[in-house]
């Protein structure tokens, strides 16, 4: 029988430091950046609660400003920012941000039917963006922010940072090397969507109410449907309802079906068919499923397949199983079956992808080298839509036949109209 190594990230670190290369990250055409060596980037946040919170901590020296809905988000980020450094302005309204001549670039983490609507009005306005995972809440934003990027020659980086830790691009770099052999099959574990350790709405519903005084529930609600307000469809909550995400298969499969497609090398690309099955909470606590299963057939005969059924004993992550081998990647986990996979080092004509140790830091270089990131907002869509037709594909009940090229669903008229949804007035994108 072949045994199983277990690698931690500091032994893998340790070991592979100046074996993998560093792949030349392709450039935009664009003149010399505005930028010296030592020029601060100075950064508005918009939306800065939970996540946003995190990620204002990160990029704290270069804010400058920050916006939320909720004045009480607001004002605990302006008091962070002013200990740190002197001065921030607070915005409830991202435009009145983005009209700064002063401001070079934002970090958007607001809910996900947010996430669009202001990255394309960024681009516009000139700045480079940081765009919190999932990247959209359809396909059709996915292709305009795309579209706005490359208009207006903008640097955007999506959050999905595994790509920018060794353990996971190495692993990628084998499966494309061919160390497991011919790929077959992909298999992705993913948390469902009853987990009290991520704050999923257990217990008895609550009933509607009044919004907070401190919360601007009309804007929160944005370009999604009106509908009352209740505690649990707004701030974290918001996750397990179609209107504003997609459940744990976004939340999650940004970060793990992401990395499938980079193993893969289909970041251009994506499956053909798409096939889905779930379960429901029956007390009517979250829409999205409690379980699910999803699975995705692509061009060159590989098939993955995704739900909490591939969860291992270390949780959410990928495993790649081919004809001589597999090899399974986590954040807590990298493993191989048989073990000398990952010990043998890769060679100089094996597969080298592109390179980054730290998510933020690559952002900013880029910002002034100009060069695209390593998830950049084409690399965001692409992965984002993995996503969104498997939820398509649950929601409708039926065999979804994907045209990559086109990114439509063929075939199947009341399917396709999913790949994107009406905005509510005066919202549009």
């Amino acid at each position: 029988m072949q045994s199983e190594a277990t690698t931690s990230r500091r032994r893998f670190l340790g070991r592979t430091t100046g074996i993998v290369g560093t792949a030349v990250a392709m450039p935009l055409v664009l003149p010399s950046s505005l930028f010296g060596a030592n020029d601060r980037i100075r950064i508005g946040h918009i939306g800065v609660g939970r996540r946003g919170g995190a990620n204002l901590r990160r990029f704290l020296s270069h804010t400058v400003a920050v916006c939320d809905v909720d004045k009480r988000h607001a004002e605990s980020a302006q008091k962070l920012v002013l200990d740190r450094n002197g001065k921030c302005d607070v915005y409830s309204d991202f435009r009145g941000m983005l009209d700064r001549k002063d401001i070079d670039a934002v970090v958007i983490s607001t809910p996900d039917h947010w996430h669009a609507l202001p990255a394309v009005l960024a681009c516009e306005a000139g700045k480079d963006v940081y765009v919190e995972k999932p990247m959209t809440l359809t396909i059709a934003e996915g292709r305009a922010m795309v579209e706005a990027a490359r208009k207006n020659n903008r640097i955007v980086q999506t959050g999905s940072q595994q790509r920018s830790r060794s353990d996971f691009r190495y692993a990628c770099e084998l499966v494309r090397s061919g160390r497991i052999g011919k790929l077959q099959t992909v298999k992705v574990g993913l948390d469902g969507n009853i987990d009290a350790s991520m704050m999923t709405p257990l217990g008895e519903p609550v009933p509607d109410c009044d919004p907070p005084k401190s919360l601007d529930y009309d804007f929160w609600l944005g370009p999604a449907p009106w509908r009352p307000y209740n505690p649990r469809r707004v701030h974290y909550h918001y996750r397990w309802w179609w209107d504003y995400s997609g459940g744990q298969l976004t939340n999650w499969g940004a970060h793990h079906l992401d990395i499938a497609q980079w193993g893969m090398g289909t970041d251009g690309s994506g499956p053909l068919e798409i096939e889905g099955e779930a379960k429901y909470d029956e007390n009517g606590r979250l829409e999205v499923p409690v379980w699910y299963h999803v699975t995705y057939k692509y061009a060159d005969g590989v098939t993955v397949v995704c739900g909490p059924d591939y969860q291992k004993s270390d949780g959410d992550g990928v495993t790649f199983i081919g004809t001589k081998g597999e090899i399974h990647i986590s954040r807590q986990e990298f493993t191989s079956k048989p073990e000398e996979i990952i010990q043998r080092p890769i060679g100089e004509k094996d597969v080298h992808l592109y390179e980054s140790t730290n998510h933020d830091q690559n952002w900013l270089d880029c910002i002034k080298s100009r060069e695209l990131p390593v998830c950049d907002v084409a690399i965001g869509h692409r992965s984002a839509t993995v996503c969104h037709l498997g939820n398509i594909a649950i929601r409708t009940g039926r065999k979804i036949k994907w045209d990559p090229a086109k990114e439509q669903i063929m075939g199947d008229q009341e399917a396709n109209q999913m790949v994107r949804r009406p905005y509510r007035s005066p919202w549009k994108i």
